[in-house]
């Protein structure tokens, strides 16, 4: 299956206290098909392991050796923004609560009218109220 997947979802797979079922189903739709990301995701993953890193939650090693970890997951970063997108991802994010990179993976769930990946709470809520099937 196709999804859009956010860094919350992708990050749920790097702790074993974020294990969960769900976050493993999310993997394996990932596995099994492929994903969508938009620019953002790639940045708000490397930030939630250096996060986590300097909480003491992963050492040095472990944050370099995880930035590389999905590389054989198929995952594709969307084309570049096109006119008005930028319009459109401030008008989501104010319409929904949402900061812009959240209505990033929103407004490209929404485009390509594919699930979304995502354990963001708010975003989910976006989501379904924009129609859109949520795993996570």
């Amino acid at each position: 299956m196709t999804v859009v997947l956010d860094s919350s979802a992708t990050l749920a797979w790097c702790f074993a206290d974020e294990r969960s079922p769900a976050a493993m189903a999310v993997l394996d739709l990932v596995v099994d098909g492929h994903a969508y990301v938009p620019a953002p995701w790639r940045y708000e993953y490397a930030n939630g392991l250096l996060v986590a890193e300097r909480r003491g939650r992963l050492r040095t090693q472990t944050r370099l050796a995880l930035l590389n970890e999905f590389g054989g997951l198929d995952i594709r970063k969307d084309a570049p923004p096109r006119a008005g997108h930028w319009a459109t991802l401030s008008e989501l994010a104010s319409q929904h609560g949402l900061t812009i990179y959240d209505a990033s993976y929103l407004e490209l769930a929404m485009r390509r009218v594919l699930p979304l990946a995502t354990f963001d709470g708010a975003l989910a809520r976006a989501a379904r109220s924009s129609g859109l099937r949520v795993h996570g």
